[in-house]
């Protein structure tokens, strides 16, 4: 079969090929190349997203207009709300199966559950996972393929997985080292992203010399800015032959974006969002190419109860039912009440907001982190906060779906510095998103956005110092000026405090004074219970929380109030002098009228 030589692109919903075999027959079915990612465990449909079962039956439409149907996912499939926790992906793994996914690439959350389960995990699926540049460090060897050719009846389509590297800190990074802290397994991220661009290229390689008229990247990789050197189109940019590249990892909904590399070669980039807002669809149908999302307005079930199609989505409804009921007694459990609608977005937009700014979601979580353990302080990663809770009865599952990783609480004692060092780590994106950004409990902080961040990072994304001004300022513990020098306690995941998750490389050397009390989500709901009287009430009435981080856009906006710590900045040499006894009680008073946890 002749090679795909190039792609002649349009403006238009159809994007023309040149080059597809001239002598396919023209009984040949045409190819339907079915795409999800970042589904997150999000089965069952609501009012703005499909469910699986509309998935299945859309899968049973194309094949019952005789297209030849590959059905793949991006990444993140197994983890994300009760049914993944409870069953350690056990059951998301069945979905996949029954749905007849054919390929897959594991996303960093694919990993969350530890090595020994996922590849349990990756022996029983029905489909063979793919990432080249996953390796095991140990051996040299990758675990899975770095790509996979399917032949339909005309084309040979060479399908290639990537998994980012920022996995290693993104999951949990003790998966991916021994006891002794030597590396077990990497994802090609050493270096300024050659390794990861010469990993893809050798299976792209790999796959066109295997006889593929046409690549498919399929990559947990994300357009991210923070991360660009791992992200979807830095590879576009790096690597020769990909004609479309299928994303994930950032949760975005991208229907079709045109890029080019370095030789002028040109590649569709798309990505469908995240929890099945969309599944998307790549037709291939005689010599015209059409990529396109399929939405809750697009999709319209069919009302004929003999076709493959209502029958695909009865069944597999009548699938996730028998799922849900193996754990729906103990997730659908009420274990407390709320007032106030808890969330992790922005009230006025929608759009997510925890991992760049405060939100009471958060702040009701560190709050039970502090005040269960005893702490002076509460932290938690904006990654780590993951779903709102409506006003009313609160479920067990859905305390679970807001913190789904399965993190267990420790307390530490950390200095002043590495404190301050956290939260300028979560704060070097600002105002972009970043998993790192830190809520927090029993202080209160400024982020100085017009300050350029000066944080540095290795190669795997890990901090390593801050090497100017520190945007973060004004930082007040209880109330008091953070002092660099001082010892605190603090309460937060072992992911944070134990794995150094999310570069948080700072808190290597901290005492950690007590280990694995209690999982995180049992800790917000004791703390509801016991501490709130089973009733999340006024404390929690602002979404955007209780002015526990306020941005300072402007040089100049906060002149009469000085830095907060009392000691000598170490990467300037700057000296930053305490706050105001009167400032600092102004604050404090202030801080108690909006409710401020104390």
């Amino acid at each position: 079969m002749k090679k795909l030589i190039s792609f002649l692109f349009s403006a238009a919903v159809a994007v023309c090929m040149t080059a597809f075999t001239a002598a396919a027959q023209e009984e040949n079915k045409s190819v339907a190349i079915l795409y999800t990612n970042d589904v997150h465990c999000g089965f069952s449909a609501d009012d703005s997203t499909l469910g699986i079962a509309e998935l299945a039956a859309y899968k049973a439409r194309l094949e019952s207009e005789n297209y030849q149907v590959i059905m793949v996912d991006a990444g993140d499939f197994i983890q994300g709300e009760t049914i993944g926790t409870l069953s350690e992906g056990g059951y998301p793994l069945d979905v996949m199966n029954k749905l007849g996914y054919d390929i897959a690439v594991p996303g960093n959350h694919e990993f969350d559950y530890g090595m020994d389960i996922f590849f349990e995990l990756a022996e029983k699926a029905e489909f063979p996972y793919i990432s080249c540049n996953f390796t095991d460090l140990e051996s040299g060897e990758k675990p899975f393929a770095g790509y996979k050719t399917v032949e339909t009846d005309k084309y040979k389509i060479g399908f290639v997985g990537i998994t980012t590297p920022g996995t290693l800190t993104t999951s949990n990074p003790d998966h991916f080292f021994d006891e002794k802290g030597g590396q077990l397994y990497g994802f090609c991220g050493s270096d300024e992203g050659e390794s990861l661009y010469n990993a893809v290229q050798e299976a792209v390689d790999g796959a066109i010399d295997d006889g593929a008229d046409l690549i498919v990247a399929v990559g947990h990789l994300g357009e991210y800015d923070y991360d660009y050197k791992w992200s979807s189109e830095s590879v576009i940019n790096n690597v020769s032959g990909i004609n479309l590249f299928i994303d994930g990892h950032a949760h975005k909904v991208t229907p079709k974006k045109l890029l080019t590399n370095e030789k002028g070669e040109e590649t569709i980039l798309t990505s469908t969002g995240s929890k099945l807002a969309n599944f998307g669809t790549i037709i291939i149908d005689e010599d015209n190419l059409t990529v396109n999302l399929i939405s809750k307005e697009d999709f319209v079930l069919t009302t004929d109860e003999t076709s493959a199609e209502y029958k695909a989505y009865t069944e597999t409804a009548e699938f996730i039912r028998g799922i849900e009921e193996q754990y729906d007694k103990l997730a659908g459990t009420v274990v407390a009440s709320t007032k106030e609608e808890l969330t992790i977005n922005n009230p006025e937009t929608g759009e997510r907001a925890v991992r760049n700014s405060e939100t009471n979601m958060a702040d009701l979580c560190t709050d039970a982190y502090r005040i269960r353990t005893g702490a002076e302080i509460g932290l938690i990663n904006g990654g780590g906060v993951r779903s709102n809770i409506p006003a009313g009865d609160i479920t067990y599952g859905s305390i679970i779906n807001v913190q789904p990783f399965g993190n267990s609480i420790c307390v530490a004692e950390i200095s002043g510095q590495q404190l301050l060092d956290a939260l300028e780590m979560g704060a070097c994106f600002y105002p972009k998103e970043n998993g790192s950004f830190m809520q927090v409990s029993g202080l209160t902080y400024e982020i100085h956005s017009y300050v350029p961040s000066s944080v540095t990072l290795d190669e795997n994304g890990n901090f390593t110092g801050v090497t100017g001004e520190y945007r973060v300022k004004n930082v007040l513990v209880g109330g008091e000026p953070l002092e660099l020098s001082k010892t605190y306690t603090v309460a937060s995941i072992d992911f944070l405090l134990i794995s150094c998750g999310g570069g948080m490389t700072m808190f290597e050397e901290c005492n950690v004074t007590e280990k694995e009390i209690m999982l995180d989500y049992q800790a917000v709901i004791d703390y509801i219970k016991e501490d709130l009287g089973g009733m999340v009430g006024e404390k929690y009435s602002a979404p955007s929380g209780c002015g526990r981080i306020k941005v300072i856009s402007e040089a100049g906006l906060d002149e009469e109030k000085p830095d907060s710590t009392d000691t000598e900045n170490p990467s300037t040499g700057a000296t930053i002098s305490l706050i105001p006894l009167i400032a600092a009680a102004v604050m404090l008073m202030a801080c108690r009228k909006r409710n401020c946890s104390r």
